[in-house]
């Protein structure tokens, strides 16, 4: 008898806890359709764009823009935080920046009893929201300073950890039209990034809009939405949804049949010189479940999958010679993929 009871008891709980979930899921998704809806008032005519950097920052990843100059990273940059309620800083990236420009460093100080010390001085990394614009133009060595904080969310100087505010995130942008002295990112730091996101031309409508927008006497500024600690929340309640076998079979295939020697696709044993590790398919995991939130679901499905395969393997699958000799793309090869598990 106590054991039915006890039975009934967890049960009980279970569904409770349940509701629970559910309830603050659809709370997560209509605090994100405001902050669409803010953000869309100030960048005009990137509505994919918007979506896709909300979901990476719901699924607490980090971002690298491309596109050409004018297309309004930098302003998304500030949009987001100012809306998220998170500290943004910036940092211009440059072939004379150092390692120490970004981290900080410590200094010699004498006090007034004349003893020295050593004082650590916080680089622009200590923030929420970090723009590391032009990323590809700081040397290796440089870009290299922000590996650490990217994964482990703190940074090493001089021996010591200091630990990052929370939530961190990294949104770098990239120019991939002026090439000249600029270090391509080597492919590890590459899979720090969730997603890599290409920012097209505005088509004729939104360019219209952003005349009238920017250019009158009074220019629209973004307005706090929600709070930094709302958004850690959010991450945390996005972790718990529950994967299907048949999405988590998709994120799978479709990451496994990127590696070369590995996969039973022809186009990828040709001309992939490199494949998506396992970090892909966390991304993917991760991606898949906050893109059903924003959009009101609370479980995500293979369409989630199909339509986040570009921005979350492009950057980590590189092509070989063969490839680009014969004009073959990434986009190409993710397409062919995908057809397969959809």
């Amino acid at each position: 008898m106590t054991e039915a009871v006890n039975g009934q008891s967890l049960e009980a709980g279970q569904e409770s806890d349940s509701s629970k979930l559910v309830a603050e899921l659809e709370s997560i998704g209509e605090s994100f359709q405001k902050v669409k809806d803010s953000v869309g008032k100030i960048i005009f005519g990137q509505d994919q764009v918007v979506d896709e950097t909300l979901i990476t920052l719901l699924a607490g990843g980090h971002v690298l823009l491309i596109g050409v100059p004018g297309l309004g990273k930098t302003k998304l940059v500030e949009t987001l935080g100012t809306v998220l309620g998170m500290e943004e800083r910036r940092v211009q990236f440059t072939p004379d920046l150092m390692p120490a420009d970004i981290l900080g460093s410590e200094v010699l100080e004498e006090g007034e009893s004349g003893r020295r010390s050593f004082r650590f001085i916080e680089g622009p990394v200590f923030s929420q929201l970090l723009m590391a614009d032009e990323i590809n133009r700081a040397s290796p060595r440089t870009q290299s300073a922000l590996l650490q904080a990217m994964q482990e969310r703190r940074v090493s100087v001089a021996g010591h950890y200091h630990q990052l505010p929370q939530p961190f995130h990294v949104l770098a942008t990239q120019n991939p039209l002026e090439q000249e002295g600029t270090y391509p990112l080597p492919e590890a730091q590459l899979d720090r990034f969730l997603m890599q996101i290409n920012i097209d031309y505005p088509h004729l409508a939104a360019e219209r809009d952003v005349l009238l927008a920017t250019t009158g006497a009074n220019e629209a500024r973004p307005k706090k939405v929600i709070e930094a600690d709302d958004l850690m929340e959010a991450q945390r309640q996005v972790r718990h949804i529950p994967v299907g076998d048949s999405v988590m079979n998709a994120i799978l295939e479709l990451v496994r049949s990127g590696r070369p020697g590995e996969s039973d696709v022809a186009d990828v044993n040709e001309h992939v010189a490199w494949g998506p590790g396992p970090r892909a398919s966390q991304a993917l995991m991760l991606a898949v479940r906050a893109r059903a939130v924003i959009q009101g679901r609370l479980a995500p499905s293979v369409d989630d999958v199909l339509a986040l395969a570009h921005p979350t393997l492009r950057h980590r699958m590189a092509l070989n010679f063969a490839a680009r000799a014969e004009g073959v793309t990434m986009a190409k090869i993710i397409d062919t993929l995908a057809a397969r598990i959809g």
